[in-house]
């Protein structure tokens, strides 16, 4: 019987079990090629065992010592990484390209090997002398970093063998091949085969390997999901190229906590730590306008505050646009409903911008209310105070949830002379000093207390 083919989107990542020019699931054309097997499996009746004898969970010793951690100087890193590089771990750092992923990691490398970690930045993309002009720009040239310039796959894993590194990066693992497997770098399959071998090469020699990762046009880090998978960290650095901020999130974490952030600024000397995010996000605020509010987040375990800009104009088109920067397009058409069906106040013939500023993305539902009284503040076109900062989960009731971390919030949004805390009522009881808090239970309340509307 004729083996099952299965054909894979080089840039999705979408399996299929037959060729076509054009990808269904991301409409790309010409990026679909056939998925090699690695191997063929063990052989019928064969007989193997497991390389260590499995040992009942009960033996383990509960006071045994938490895994010893390298800290490489740069804070904002280390908060992302869960407190610091934990030996035999693998990390996968995926983002836009030019949005200064290899400027971190050199700048991470030269922090790592000052600190004794025997380190190898290994680049797939550029030639030993490019990855050093950049380090003479960033006055790193004394580092003690070894560089390398190859993609074959058996050739950096024979090195590393002899070499004995305890720290590896890879830039990229798209550009790395594997003669194992008959597709072209890039493909679906060289990047599983490549990442697997590198994470299993890792896990055996205690040796901690990041792996650099493009992403695809819709932020999605290029390859199999099972990639994610592998490894023990996922991080994301995210931007925009037109801003100096630089955000690095962690989306999966075996060692410390997910959604942690770290925030950076681009300069010529290459990724400044910003060590109060919440003071730099909202420094260029100014005098408070219509359409804009203050929003306290929890980013990971850190507070962050940052401005909601709203702006709403009569929509000379029959559809209105409805845009979005830095949140849920989604969830911003929910805000909307709610505001129209439970406050009847429309949003028809209007078009609708939405941003946050600073460049970074904000995903938590707290973030609602703080988005509805953007919108309501630019249509009625009345400011909201400049010491107030607002928070709280909208449901398609109209009611206002309770959020977690209410008192951080709170601590952050004093810290920065701010004197008001518009929240959603119920939950536990929380109060700082130096700080009013106004409770509200539902939409309607709040809209007619804070804008008299409704």
């Amino acid at each position: 019987m004729a083996k099952n083919a299965s054909f894979s989107c080089n840039s999705c990542g979408n399996v299929t079990t037959k060729w076509s020019g054009r990808c269904d699931a991301c409409g790309e054309w010409n990026t679909i090629s056939e998925d090699k097997g690695i191997s063929e499996g063990p052989k019928k009746g064969s007989i193997g065992g497991m390389r260590g004898k499995p040992t009942p969970l009960t033996d383990l010793q509960t006071d045994e010592a938490p895994l010893p951690r390298t800290l490489s100087g740069i804070e904002e890193l280390d908060r992302v990484l869960g407190g610091g590089l934990v030996p035999a771990s693998a990390i996968l750092v995926g983002g836009d390209p030019g949005i200064g992923k290899s400027t971190l990691l050199l700048q991470a490398a030269a922090k790592f090997a000052e600190n004794g970690l025997k380190t190898i930045y290994i680049s797939g993309e550029e030639a030993s002398a490019q990855v050093r002009m950049r380090a003479q720009r960033l006055g790193l040239t004394h580092a003690p970093v070894q560089l390398g310039a190859e993609t074959n796959l058996r050739d950096i894993l024979t090195t590393l063998e002899i070499e004995k590194p305890k720290l590896v990066i890879i830039d990229s693992i798209q550009t790395m091949w594997a003669d194992t497997v008959e597709s072209a770098p890039g493909s679906v399959s060289q990047v599983r085969a490549a990442a697997h071998e590198l994470t299993t090469f890792a896990k055996r020699n205690d040796v901690s390997v990041i792996l650099v990762g493009h992403v695809t046009k819709d932020g999605q880090i290029a390859g199999p999901r099972v990639v994610e998978h592998m490894v023990d960290t996922v991080l994301y650095f995210e931007g925009e190229r037109g801003h100096q901020f630089r955000i690095l999130r962690a989306v999966k974490n075996r060692f410390g906590a997910a959604d942690e952030i770290g925030v950076f600024e681009m300069s010529g000397a290459g990724l400044a730590e910003v060590t109060n995010p919440s003071a730099l996000f909202l420094s260029d605020r100014g005098t408070p306008s219509p359409g804009s509010v203050v929003f306290a987040g929890i980013e990971g375990t850190r507070p962050v505050l940052v401005e909601f800009q709203a702006l709403i104009a009569p929509s000379p088109h029959s559809q209105p646009r409805r845009t979005v920067v830095g949140w849920d397009s989604g969830r911003l058409a929910m805000i909307m409903a709610v505001l129209e069906a439970r406050c009847g106040i429309p949003f028809t013939g209007l078009d609708v911008y939405l941003n946050v500023a600073g460049g970074i993305k904000v995903n938590e539902p707290a973030a609602d209310l703080a988005v509805a009284a953007a919108l309501l503040s630019a249509r009625e076109d009345v400011t909201v105070p400049a010491d107030t900062v607002i928070f709280g989960e909208i449901s398609l009731s109209g009611a206002l949830r309770p959020v977690g971390q209410a008192e951080n919030r709170l601590k952050e949004a004093q810290k920065l002379g701010f004197t008001t805390a518009i929240g959603p009522a119920g939950g536990k009881t929380v109060s700082v000093k130096g700080i009013k808090t106004q409770q509200m239970t539902d939409l309607t309340s709040f809209v007619g207390d804070v804008f008299g509307a409704g």
